[in-house]
């Protein structure tokens, strides 16, 4: 009988992969604060893996920065930051300059549905041509209403 890790016994007894287990272990080397965000779900499970390899003061700065910025790490940032703090190159300003960056997801995007366009944009326009025409009929529409305050 082969002889099975405990990542493994708990794994199997909790239907979750020995990686995962090991990646809860990992929670456990997390400051309060942001265990508190993984917790409350303010924080996604995966860069919260790769912060708790920051050192327990690292971890507090980018908990700070979170408070400045409103903004949680990405994935991508979250390896950054640990490989920088690998390096023993992490600073508040590292931090800062990396939480600072916009991410694709965050930024703000407005949707209109298809049905909502139809007769209006031609239906043999492709994905971006429908967001030209657009943002040039909004840009038209918006110099009509300025000359309308002018002749006011």
């Amino acid at each position: 009988m082969e002889k099975l890790l405990s990542v493994e016994k708990v794994g199997a007894e909790s239907n979750e992969s020995r990686e995962t287990v090991r990646r809860y272990i990992r929670l456990t080397h997390l400051i309060p604060p942001l265990l508190r965000m993984v917790d409350e779900e303010r924080i996604a499970f995966t860069p919260v893996v790769e912060l708790s390899y920051l050192s327990q003061e690292e971890q507090e700065m980018l908990f700070t920065e979170i408070g400045v910025t409103l903004a949680t790490p990405s994935l991508s940032q979250a390896c950054r930051l640990k490989k920088l703090s690998g390096e023993g190159k992490l600073n508040e300003d590292m931090i800062a300059a990396i939480m600072a960056e916009e991410k694709p997801q965050q930024k703000e995007k407005v949707s209109v549905p298809l049905s909502a366009l139809k007769g209006k944009v031609p239906e043999s326009y492709s994905d971006r041509e429908r967001t030209e025409f657009i943002i040039k009929a909004v840009d038209h529409y918006y110099r009509h209403l300025m000359r309308q305050r002018e002749v006011r």
